[in-house]
C-alpha cells in the first residue's frame, strides 16, 4: 500500500524542515508532497531537497490539499499540517485498518506546550470526533484515493473545509478513530490567549452549522477577532 502524504504551506519556513526530516525514514512508502500556497519566505527553497514534490497552488489549504491529491500517486492520501507530527507507528496503524471497516479517518490529538489547559483542549477535541465523527485538520485526516474521489474533494471554501469533507465521508461510513497521537503546535492557542481562542473556535463552529458563510468566518480566524472583521 502506497501513501502520498500532502502538506499544504503558506510561510511555513520556521516548521517545515523539522516537519520534513521526521518524515525521511517513511519515503520508501510514501511520497510527500508539499504544496505552497506562495510563501514569501523559504518555505519553498527548504521544501525541495526533503520532498518528492513541491508544487503550487492558489492560497487557501483546501485548494491547496486538492491540488496536491491530483498530483499524488498513492491508494491513500494522508493531509498534513506543516506544524503537525506523526506517531513513529503511523503508516501501520492505517495499513492494518482502513477499509476495516472504514476507508478514512484521523488520529487523537495532543498539543504541544507547557500550559495545563492545552492537554483538557486536546482531550476534548478527542471525545467530540468520537462522539460526532468529525475529524480536523490537526488530527491528520487519512482516506483512500476511492473515497476523497468520491466525496468530491475538500470543498473550496475559506475555512471549515475539514469538517465539510467529514460529513461528506459519513456518509459513506463513520471515521476511524486511531488512539495513537499526532503531536500539534499548541502556538496559536498560546500566542492568542488560550480562553480567548476556545471562544473563538466554538463561535466559528456555531455559527457554520446555522450557515454562516466561510471566507467571512475565514477572516475572522485570521484575525482572532469574534465578531468585526
Amino acid at each position: 500500500m502506497k501513501f502520498s502524504i500532502i502538506i499544504p504551506t503558506l510561510n511555513e519556513a520556521q516548521n517545515i524542515q523539522g516537519c520534513l526530516v521526521a518524515l525521511q525514514p517513511l519515503r520508501n512508502t510514501c511520497e510527500i508532497i508539499v504544496v505552497d500556497g506562495g510563501s514569501a519566505d523559504d518555505t519553498r527553497a527548504i521544501a525541495e531537497p526533503l520532498a518528492d514534490r513541491v508544487i503550487s497552488a492558489p492560497k487557501g489549504r483546501a485548494r491547496q490539499m486538492n491540488a496536491g491529491a491530483q498530483q499524488a500517486t498513492g491508494e491513500v492520501l494522508l493531509f498534513l499540517h506543516a506544524d503537525t507530527s506523526l506517531p513513529d507507528n503511523a503508516m501501520a496503524l492505517i495499513r492494518q485498518q482502513i477499509n476495516r471497516p472504514a476507508p478514512w479517518g484521523r488520529f487523537d490529538i495532543r498539543l504541544s506546550g507547557d500550559h495545563f489547559m492545552l492537554a483538557v483542549i486536546a482531550r476534548m477535541m478527542n471525545w467530540r470526533s468520537r462522539l460526532t465523527g468529525i475529524a480536523t485538520g490537526d488530527q491528520v485526516i487519512f482516506v483512500t484515493r476511492e473515497a476523497f474521489t468520491a466525496a468530491g474533494g475538500y470543498p473550496d471554501i475559506g475555512l471549515m473545509e475539514d469538517i465539510a469533507l467529514s460529513k461528506t465521508l459519513n456518509r459513506i461510513s463513520p471515521p476511524l478513530c486511531l488512539q495513537a497521537k499526532v503531536t500539534s503546535s499548541g502556538r496559536r492557542w498560546l500566542q492568542s490567549g488560550l480562553y480567548r481562542t476556545i471562544l473563538l473556535m466554538w463561535s466559528l463552529r456555531l455559527r457554520y452549522f446555522f450557515g454562516a458563510d466561510p471566507q467571512t468566518l475565514a477572516r475572522l480566524y485570521s484575525k482572532g477577532h469574534l465578531w468585526k472583521l
